[in-house]
């Protein structure tokens, strides 16, 4: 399944130390301007989607909802249920939302994309 691709390389992030996983972790990475993709899952709270929306409006990176639970992004990056996860590094970025968006119709995974950076 296409989808499976996509968490392999949210999986491959982590082994990489490329991930901040948890809300507080990708804040603190927005914050440092580190992030380049902050993700939200499906079923994270309102709370946590706002805060995640806000730290990549003001750090620059790109913010995405994608369509995995908090258990499957938990279950990928190795840690309980994050509701928030920030790429550290633009390519596995990009090759993330590339994957992501061969699941999808292609227009509508861009138009979920907020913001692009152009770090």
């Amino acid at each position: 399944m296409k989808q499976n691709r996509s968490l392999a390389l949210l999986g491959m992030a982590k082994k990489a130390g490329l991930l901040a996983v948890g809300g507080e972790a990708a804040a603190n990475a927005a914050r440092r301007g580190d992030a380049r993709l902050i993700i939200t899952a499906s079923d994270a709270s309102e709370a946590s989607v706002r805060r995640a929306k806000s730290s990549a409006e003001i750090s620059g990176a790109r913010f995405m909802a994608v369509p995995f639970t908090m258990f499957e992004l938990g279950s990928t990056a190795g840690r309980g249920s994050p509701g928030t996860i920030a790429f550290l590094d633009k390519g596995l970025a990009d090759g993330f939302i590339k994957r992501l968006a061969e699941t999808e119709d292609n227009e509508a995974a861009k138009a979920r994309c907020v913001k692009e950076s152009d770090a």
